[in-house]
């Protein structure tokens, strides 16, 4: 069972829930998109539900708000080593099903994957889901292949239809702010289906680095990482001491986001790089996604959001690419 409420009750709850928990959606930001007209829809901090967008695919994943693009990890003076300090706050963050499973992946790498990232953690133990539903498969998505369109793992469940709300609520936690409304049957619709399917090779192995398909992407590629800034499961970061100008022995560390398929990103001491090739470059990235993480985790690491192919100016495409390596493998190329 669940609950219906019109939008000006729901909006009080919000305000309420913000008293101890910063709350984030996916919001249309006019005129921000990659041309001047055209639109953005990323992640941000929202008050109302009229500030929620429901009906389009964000530009980028919601791993930003686990996992800032530049985090001070901590700053440094001649004789100390100082920490940021903590926001109390919790976080509740609208997500949809393929961003859910994400997040998954996410806590494999910072948290299982032999050494707890502190820094992850603390975020990730104060933020709580609440489930967006697709009413329909947007473009480029390939959840369903992927096994990611339907989800459990979540606290509340929204739905907005004109003027009114439509709330799931599982965790107990939040029933006492749900103390009005009228009581209705809720529950989330999950896609079916893709136009896009995606076939993961079966008994693939590292014999496939000699294919020669991975050539096509040294032409294509241009090298500018939009795949991974997008992608809601690319964990990598880099490490930068600030040094502040009016006394270079104080300053801050911090990570940023970081790209495999930039320049600089497998770069070693004395200057080698060692896949200094676009085509190596995607290899890598594609092979990591369908088949070191499962071999480690025993499930994919990609979800299926499409949001590289979204995102990638010269239309590559990468469930394209894991199709033509299906081919591949099954003629034994």
């Amino acid at each position: 069972m669940g609950i219906s409420l019109s939008n000006k009750e729901f909006n009080n709850i919000l305000d309420e829930l913000k008293k101890e928990y910063k709350i984030y959606a996916p919001k249309l930001f006019k005129g921000k998109g990659r041309f001047s007209d055209t639109d953005l829809v990323r992640y941000d901090e929202i008050s109302s539900i009229e500030e929620i967008e429901f009906g389009k695919k964000s530009y980028y994943s919601p791993k930003e708000v686990l996992l800032p693009i530049t985090q001070t990890l901590f700053y440094f003076t001649e004789d100390k080593v100082i920490e940021p300090e903590i926001d109390h706050k919790k976080t509740l963050v609208f997500l949809r099903s393929c961003d859910i499973h994400a997040v998954k992946r996410l806590d494999e790498i910072y948290l299982e994957n032999g050494v707890e990232d502190p820094y992850y953690k603390r975020r990730r133990e104060k933020i709580k889901f609440i489930l967006m539903e697709c009413e329909k498969s947007f473009e480029n998505c390939f959840c369903v292949s992927m096994g990611t369109n339907e989800t459990d793992d979540y606290s509340l469940f929204v739905k907005s239809e004109g003027d009114r709300v439509f709330v799931d609520i599982k965790d107990k936690e939040f029933s006492s702010y749900f103390d009005t409304g009228v009581e209705t049957k809720v529950f989330p619709n999950f896609v079916k289906e893709n136009k896009v399917e995606v076939n993961i090779p079966e008994s693939l192995d590292i014999d496939i680095f000699k294919s020669l398909m991975w050539k096509e992407y040294t032409s294509r590629c241009i090298g500018c990482g939009r795949c991974n800034t997008v992608c809601g499961t690319c964990s990598c970061f880099s490490m930068q001491d600030i040094f502040y100008k009016d006394n270079e022995r104080t300053g801050e560390r911090r990570r940023v986001w970081a790209s495999c398929q930039i320049d600089g990103y497998s770069e070693v001491a004395g200057g080698f790089d060692f896949r200094s090739d676009q085509g190596d470059r995607m290899r890598f990235k594609v092979m990591h996604k369908i088949y070191d993480f499962n071999k480690r985790f025993g499930y994919q690491m990609c979800v299926g959001c499409g949001r590289c192919d979204d995102a990638c100016p010269e239309y590559i495409s990468f469930s394209n690419c894991v199709n033509k390596l299906n081919e591949e493998v099954k003629e034994g190329k």
